[in-house]
């Protein structure tokens, strides 16, 4: 698993955006979550605090879209399409950056990945938090 620096650098695909993120407990808030949007987006995401995250490079680049609620927002590069970070609907004091972003990690760096129920959303269902699964990965052995 990569080392746990609170700060940590990364960039979207094609390098366009360049950012730094301060991580708001190193690696220990990773998850997934199964709503529309991020089910489809796939990506695994760690906590930053608001402020926690300088864009270096690109900003002009990045896009953004909100749906359902329009309360949280989802920002991506506009030229390689990739989603760098997001402004947390649960918590807007919170930003969830993509770790496949992040320089030298991988989503595959984790063996277990917390799935939360993003469905039935707290903010829609009296604050309750869900934990919907776990995703795992098991390297193939060669």
């Amino acid at each position: 698993m990569p080392d746990e620096k609170p700060i940590r650098s990364g960039q979207c695909h094609c390098g366009a955006v360049r950012f730094e993120a301060t991580l708001s407990d190193g690696f220990n808030t990773i998850r997934r979550c199964t709503c529309s949007y991020c089910r489809m987006r796939g990506a695994v995401a760690v906590s930053a605090e608001v402020g926690g995250v300088t864009i270096l490079r690109g900003e002009e680049l990045l896009a953004s879209y909100r749906f359902n609620t329009g309360s949280a927002q989802h920002f991506f590069c506009s030229r390689c399409g990739i989603y760098t970070h997001h402004q947390r609907r649960s918590n807007r004091q919170q930003y969830g950056v993509n770790v496949a972003c992040l320089d030298g990690v991988s989503p595959f760096d984790f063996v277990e990945v917390p799935v939360l129920d993003g469905v039935r959303h707290p903010n829609d269902n009296g604050g309750a938090l869900r934990r919907a699964g776990t995703l795992r990965f098991e390297p193939a052995s060669d």
